[in-house]
């Protein structure tokens, strides 16, 4: 059976609308499978799929009809520009992780302007946040860690593959790094509260790590955690960078201004307008 790309897309479009599910995820995997730009299948939407071709598209249309993320189904998403293998074992970074290094990276600079700094991932999952910012600043001496073996597989081959230089230690929280100072610590823990799972699309519950998703105490825990940990591990001056949940700002402000009494502790607003980041700056 022969089937051009727009009768593939539509045809695929509809079954997916049916079910509730994202059509635009259509879109990415035709690029995928054409090897095409979206202007270049814009520009060749009569042209053939090959047997091979189609083959592919459909059997991967069939994942995304059990609610799959188009990102599980072909391995892989965009961040800062790079691409990183994602599988089910980490999370699938999202945008709002690339303005929490683009920030720690502005205010870094001001603050370290002619050191070598030391800065610690911790919750690496797939090594988004420590690859990238050791892309970006080649000097840095970057560690990352996470609690999760599976995870840690999934960051070493991302930093292989993107040439990242990073120390991988598995552990919980702060234990891997606990013998040493940081400049810099960044995360993006864990954070939602149990009782919002019910209102969570069913394909990140189905799909995406619960252990990186969720947190007890209303979703604070680890926050309380790294607030009570961090102050023996941070040097003078140093940055600490988290990901928060967009109703979290109060509670986690409060909980790092009581750890860092004489820090600047700022809560920033995300693309969306919505409290999504955390800064503790620590001065001399």
């Amino acid at each position: 059976m022969t089937e051009r790309i727009f009768e593939a897309q539509n045809r695929a479009i509809t079954l997916l609308e049916k079910k509730g599910l994202d059509s635009g995820a259509v879109r990415i995997l035709m690029e995928y499978v054409t090897n095409k730009s979206h202007a270049a299948l814009l520009a060749n939407l009569r042209e053939q799929l090959t047997e091979e071709q189609r083959t592919i598209f459909w059997n991967k249309i069939d994942e995304l009809l059990d609610g799959k993320p188009v990102q599980y189904v072909l391995g892989t998403e965009s961040f800062y520009g790079r691409q990183f293998e994602v599988n089910e074992n980490v999370l699938i970074p999202r945008p709002e992780t690339e303005e929490l290094i683009y920030g720690a990276l502005e205010r870094s600079r001001n603050l370290f302007a002619n050191k070598t700094i030391k800065m610690a991932d911790i919750g690496t999952g797939s090594g988004a946040i420590a690859i990238t910012f050791k892309k970006e600043w080649a000097e840095a001496a970057v560690t990352a860690t996470d609690i999760s073996k599976k995870a840690l597989e999934v960051a070493k081959r991302n930093a292989e593959r993107l040439g990242g230089e990073i120390t991988f230690k598995e552990g919980d929280l702060t234990d891997p790094i606990k013998s040493e100072t940081w400049d810099i610590v960044l995360s993006n823990p864990p954070y939602i509260a149990r009782v919002e799972a019910e209102s969570m699309s069913e394909t990140v519950l189905a799909f995406e790590p619960h252990s990186a998703l969720f947190a007890e105490e209303d979703g604070l825990f680890f926050y309380r955690k790294l607030a009570e940990n961090l102050p023996a591990l941070m040097n003078k001056p140093s940055l600490i960078g988290l990901e928060i949940g967009h109703q979290q700002g109060p509670a986690v402000q409060k909980l790092f201004t009581d750890a860092f009494p004489d820090a600047k502790v700022e809560i920033l607003k995300d693309i969306n307008g919505k409290n999504r980041i955390l800064f503790c700056k620590i001065d001399e």
